[in-house]
């Protein structure tokens, strides 16, 4: 998640020309498996160890690229690299969308399964970058590394639903939400037109975590709260990633949008930490934003509840 414009520089003429390059081919001990009590859409469930091992794979990325995952870094490259070759041997149809902004070269991953109704897209997305003082593995590995796991899911199951299924890795988050402004921008209205419904996932693994839904969209929101009462969860409405994420530019051209979200830098009250253990009066995440942000950093239950989510949003949604 970016910091709020206090706290970044600004980012001036951040984008410029783009190129679509497209590729691919058409062909800790986790926490025990959790379902709701009743689910309507026959989604799998998104195997924990999986996603941690995305995880495990993006740090050591980090560790081998100066220990970041930054826009226009090594290790965002290699980044994008491991999550599209994944992609690609699963059978969907990879695009990787080229922009500039202060002064490097970025890219967003766009991932399509092939099916379903063109005219219908529900689209899951998460930000790939991480800024340049850590890895980023909760920010954003998790929402990165669940995101994949769901569309290799996908695959696995062979899911062919009604409307068609796009997932998305979007880069320079962390300078002000470029790479998803500029793939809003370049579908015009006709393109935006398309989309049903955007899903988006920025930290979801905190170490002491929340359970935040966003309230945009009141069918994707109530989709999501459906799913967390099945767990037994409770849920609050997201306030702190407001306008700071990748769902900003869908929602401002009109995209109905939605998601989830464990907390960054806000301190978590007396109150929520009755209802989700945890500490009070401690961050959400210690270390957003810093060196520590590491596969230490991730709370396995939050994540896999995020996780199974994911999935079942995809799958109700898209029926």
């Amino acid at each position: 998640m970016k910091l709020p414009r206090s706290g970044r520089a600004l980012t001036a003429g951040a984008v410029a020309v783009a190129t679509l390059i497209t590729g691919g081919s058409m062909a800790g001990a986790a926490p025990a498996t959790e379902r709701p009590t009743s689910a309507a859409a026959a989604a799998p469930d998104i195997p924990i160890a999986n996603v941690k091992a995305h995880l495990t794979q993006l740090q050591s990325i980090a560790t081998a690229n100066g220990g970041n995952r930054a826009h226009g870094r090594p290790g965002y490259q290699a980044s994008l690299n491991y999550v599209k070759a994944k992609l690609d041997a699963a059978g969907f149809t990879t695009t990787v969308q080229r922009f500039t902004a202060s002064g490097r070269t970025g890219y967003n991953l766009i991932a399509d399964w092939p099916g379903g109704d063109a005219d219908q897209v529900v689209m899951a997305g998460s930000h790939l970058d991480s800024v340049s003082s850590g890895p980023g593995i909760n920010d954003n590995g998790s929402g990165s590394a669940a995101v994949l796991e769901t569309a290799l899911a996908v695959a696995r199951s062979g899911h062919q639903p009604t409307k068609h299924l796009r997932f998305a890795w979007w880069g320079a988050e962390e300078l002000g939400l470029v790479g998803s402004r500029y793939y809003v921008n370049s579908l015009g209205s006709t393109g935006r037109a398309k989309i049903s419904g955007y899903l988006n996932f920025d930290m979801i693994g905190s170490p002491n975590p929340g359970y935040f839904v966003y309230d945009d969209d009141p069918t994707i929101e109530k989709t999501f709260k459906d799913y967390f009462a099945g767990l037994g969860v409770s849920t609050e409405i997201e306030t702190e990633g407001d306008g700071r994420s990748d769902h900003a530019p869908f929602k401002n051209a009109g995209v109905p949008v939605g998601g989830l979200f464990t907390g960054a830098g806000y301190r978590k009250t007396s109150t929520q930490a009755a209802k989700w253990g945890g500490t009070a009066g401690q961050p959400f995440d210690r270390c957003y934003h810093s060196s520590c942000d590491t596969t230490a950093n991730i709370n396995d239950t939050a994540l896999n509840r995020n996780s199974d989510a994911i999935a079942y949003a995809m799958w109700e949604l898209s029926q």
